[in-house]
């Protein structure tokens, strides 16, 4: 059972110090020096070995700019990347409330959605790109987009995943464990290809339950628990975080740091002002949408 959320109007957004970039000195000539003070000049042989490498000052200011942490200021003001959250791929039934069919994209719709984005020339992105991008100031590919799933469900694999494969599209599936295996849901055999193909598995709790109301065993059941289950099937590490309902509280921001996650993804909830990449904003991909409403969707909103 979902609830609605509406969707974000201001998605996450940073930029990188300038004030970094003011401190670096343009590159010399080959053989010009800088003003000298009055002293006796040096041979050609003692002025080389007093002059210090290029090279290995090109390193240390590299390594300054890599490990100079971006503020909190500095990612919030970074240009917005859309972020849509897919649930479900199927056709609507009688038993669909109107609520339900926000969650539900059809799979024609969906085909022409995706080939919408892939004719527009949208490029996806995975989590690891846009740390960087947002920490860094890494640059991203023209009209970067990310392609997000959430809750396990076996039609992200069977309808899903052959339109990602047909335009070369990588996306982020939020794994739900308590359900891998279920009918009607993926298997590990499955989660283990999707990972093996490229795409970013992350984790989205045992099962889905609300992290406004965990008390202190949930942080080791509802996240600690599944995501080491998710790395035994995938072999790799779990570290990124997609908040159920899209809901968080400022105790959890902690509680995924001290599990090894980089970052957590939510809706359209406020956003944490001090740890920005802790609430990256996702909208819903909505069943209502047509193409059409997609495209002024990810305008409108970012």
């Amino acid at each position: 059972m979902f609830f609605p959320i509406s969707s974000g109007r201001h998605f996450l957004v940073a930029a990188f110090s300038l004030a970094l970039l003011s401190c670096s000195a343009p590159d010399q000539k080959a053989g010009q020096t800088a003003d000298a003070p009055s002293t006796p000049v040096l041979t050609a042989a003692a002025q080389a070995e007093s002059k210090p490498d290029p090279a290995t000052v090109q390193t240390a200011t590299n390594s300054t700019k890599e490990t100079e942490p971006a503020t909190a200021a500095a990612i919030l003001s970074r240009k917005q990347v859309p972020i849509l959250c897919y649930h479900q791929i199927r056709e609507w039934t009688s038993r669909d409330g109107k609520v339900g069919k926000d969650y539900i994209v059809k799979p024609a719709e969906f085909r022409a959605q995706m080939k919408m984005l892939a004719d527009s020339g949208y490029h996806t992105i995975l989590p690891d790109q846009l740390q960087d991008y947002l920490t860094k100031g890494t640059p991203l590919p023209p009209k970067p987009i990310m392609l997000t799933f959430d809750d396990t469900k076996l039609d992200q694999y069977t309808v899903a995943k052959p339109e990602l494969d047909k335009y070369g599209f990588k996306a982020v599936f939020f794994i739900m464990t308590v359900s891998i295996g279920r009918p009607n849901y993926m298997t590990k055999e499955q989660i283990k290809e999707l990972s093996d193909a490229g795409h970013v598995i992350g984790s989205h709790t045992y099962d889905h339950h609300n992290v406004k109301k965990y008390q202190e065993k949930d942080w080791v059941t509802q996240i600690e628990k599944p995501t080491k289950q998710l790395e035994a099937i995938t072999g790799k590490p779990i570290e990124y975080f997609a908040y159920p309902f899209g809901l968080w509280r400022p105790e959890a921001i902690p509680e995924l740091k001290k599990r090894g996650f980089k970052a957590a993804y939510i809706l359209a909830t406020k956003r944490d002002e001090q740890d920005p990449l802790f609430t990256i904003r996702r909208i819903i991909a909505s069943g209502y949408w047509s193409t059409k409403g997609l495209h002024n969707s990810i305008v409108r909103s970012f």
